[in-house]
């Protein structure tokens, strides 16, 4: 493998699975290898032309590294390369299988993927205009999110949000273009699908929605409250790792790593749970099997039923070994909960999360603002930018005057993270100018009583706890998608025989309205990429495993949505609740998977250099247009 196939596979499976299907060793195709001249090779690799000179170079000659080589490639092979491998006659004989296999992206959940496009949003975004740069990202992303269709088995109607206006006065960016440009790039490539795959649909099976950053810039930033979100935001996790301490016999803690994913029962059923929620369920896990344990009872001695500290639930593993691995289980994630309740008080997270969610729904303005900052001096300067970058997100116009700048000075940001904020507005663009389309705001009805509000509270939704009425933008499109509702001028469809580069079309062909009930002759089959093992370990509620692997026959088309410049953990729980609430199995991709702190140093890697007032000038202008 090379290292984006090696990334590919240890995101799907673990090296225990690959050994079980027979084979002995796995090595890396840029490194000398030692000849195994009677075992026969399997390749998976990128289709480069660095991978098949190396390839070649392997099987050529009189001693050939293996007996056989059956070569997959990640994604379609461009014809030179297939005629340089037809050209190298000795090596033809020695090989047994030369198939493309459509897998180039990297699966996050069973409802999750990226293209590992990481630097997507300064490409994309920045400041720098290089359509060279901007055409070369989009098309490797386009064919990426293909191989996903392919892979699946799915023709998609590929709807994308449109660029800007129309109006002859306004100058469309290269950046308004964004979703339209990956829209011909993915559409280019299942066209090609569907000439020269056998068994690939000839007739729509899917929907597909691609958005961009531009759709919502406060998710990336505000507090959310979830199990999930907490994790990743506020511990210093590498991916889905965590270091976990365990005390050992030596007395030294012992540190080890531990992967939160779906193979944990106790992570699938907790992670899109509110922090609070959480807590209560953890605390009943323990209180559950302590009862129902009389040797943990003994160990837990005379506490009368008070919290059972790590320390105590690891010695409860030494005394307990068959039900270690429910102790174990257990204890890391009240371990995990105690650690971020701990950064909840130490950082003031609730009076920030509060003023957050109240600045989103219009409750909070400036002057709330300036009253934190005054009275807060001891926030951390993180937690103070992403407060400022919220209120330049939902107050776009504050750039005019010197009022951001302002509030940036009693808030002591220095320059770099002043850029961060100035630079919410390369994503403000596309976003303003659809607000009365894509937004449902309220502006007429209620002037006086929410002048200013980015999200407005949802009929029918039941808020359990006042730090979760956020709700990331996606979640109205995919609704609005679902019920054929989604406006044909803002968001078209390439599938349209009409629509036009703009996507102005009026064809009644694919009206979203008539878009066919699901109905797929080829039996339905889950995501299975990552779907997790059943283990029932005892005390987790088995429904949870059971979801998790379930079956999607029953349900109507998937719908993809694919978020260019990275997507955030509340839009992949949006994903998996809409899928119970819709019944239709929703599936998230995206350039890269961000938590607030990684996409914060992406937004202020955005601008190199500083920007004038004359710019600031001009983009204000296009605003109001």
């Amino acid at each position: 493998m090379d290292k984006v196939t090696v990334k590919i596979m240890s995101c799907a499976c673990k090296m225990a699975d690959i050994t079980e299907e027979g084979v002995s060793l796995v090595e890396d195709i840029h490194r000398r290898r030692q000849p195994l001249p009677t075992m026969d090779a399997i390749y998976f690799i990128q289709p480069t032309k660095e991978n098949v000179v190396i390839f070649l170079s392997d099987m050529a000659g009189r001693s050939p590294l293996y007996k056989k080589a059956f070569v997959f490639f990640s994604s379609p092979v461009p014809r030179e390369l297939v005629n340089q491998i037809k050209r190298d006659t000795s090596v033809l004989s020695r090989i047994g299988a030369l198939r493309e296999m459509n897998l180039e992206y990297f699966t996050i959940d069973s409802q999750g993927f990226i293209t590992d496009n990481e630097r997507a949003l300064e490409e994309l975004f920045g400041d720098e205009e290089s359509s060279r740069k901007v055409d070369a990202c989009l098309n490797a992303m386009g064919t990426s999110i293909a191989t996903v269709f392919a892979s699946l088995r799915e023709f998609p109607f590929v709807r994308y949000r449109a660029a800007k206006s129309l109006d002859p006065t306004t100058m469309t960016t290269f950046r308004d273009l964004i979703p339209t440009k990956l829209a011909a790039a993915v559409w280019n490539c299942l066209m090609k699908y569907k000439a020269n795959l056998p068994n690939y649909p000839q007739t729509e099976t899917c929907e597909l929605l691609i958005l961009d950053r531009s759709v919502d810039q406060i998710a990336p930033i505000i507090h959310e409250w979830t199990y999930d979100a907490m994790c990743h935001d506020l511990l210093n996790m590498e991916g889905n790792k965590y270091v976990h301490e365990v005390p050992s016999k030596t007395g030294v803690p012992e540190k080890k790593e531990v992967l939160l994913e779906d193979h944990d029962p106790i992570w699938l059923e907790l992670r899109h749970s509110h922090i609070a929620d959480a807590n209560e369920r953890l605390h009943e896990k323990m209180t559950n099997f302590v009862t129902k344990n009389k040797a943990a009872q003994m160990h837990q001695g005379s506490r009368d039923g008070g919290e059972l500290s790590t320390r105590e639930l690891q010695k409860m593993v030494q005394a307990l070994p068959q039900y270690s691995e429910q102790i174990e289980k257990l204890s890391l994630h009240v371990d995990i909960a105690g650690k971020i309740n701990r950064i909840i008080r130490e950082l003031g997270l609730k009076e920030v999360g509060k003023l957050e969610q109240d600045l989103v729904f219009g409750d909070a303005g400036t002057k709330d603002v300036i009253d934190f900052l005054r009275t807060n001096q001891d926030v951390t300067r993180e937690n103070k930018l992403r407060l400022l970058m919220i209120y330049a997100a939902v107050h776009p116009e504050k750039f005019e005057g010197d009022k951001i700048a302002k509030l940036m000075e009693l808030a002591r940001l220095p320059q770099e993270d002043m850029n961060a904020v100035y630079n919410m507005r390369l994503l403000e663009g596309a976003a303003d100018s659809k607000k009365s389309s894509i937004v449902p705001f309220s502006l007429k009805l209620d002037v006086h009583k929410k002048k200013h509000a980015a999200r407005k509270d949802r009929p029918g939704e039941e808020v359990a706890w006042q730090l979760s009425r956020f709700y990331p933008m996606i979640e109205v499109l995919i609704e609005k998608l679902s019920k054929g509702e989604l406006a044909k001028n803002d968001y078209p469809c390439m599938n349209d025989p009409s629509a036009t580069f703009h996507g102005n079309s009026n064809s009644a062909s694919v009206r979203t309205g008539e878009i066919p009930a699901a109905h797929s002759v080829r039996s339905r089959r889950t995501a299975t990429w990552a779907r997790p093992r059943n283990s029932d370990d005892g005390y987790s509620s088995d429904s949870i495993l059971k979801h998790a692997s379930s079956d999607f026959k029953s349900m109507g088309q998937r719908i993809f949505v694919f978020i260019v410049g990275g997507a955030t953990r509340s839009e992949l729980r949006v994903c998996h609740k809409l899928t119970t609430k819709l019944k239709r199995e929703i599936i998230l991709g995206s350039s890269s998977l961000d938590d607030p702190p990684q996409f914060i140093t992406k937004l202020k890697l955005l601008t190199a250099q500083d920007l004038s007032l004359d710019d600031l000038q001009i983009s204000l202008d296009d605003l109001q247009i």
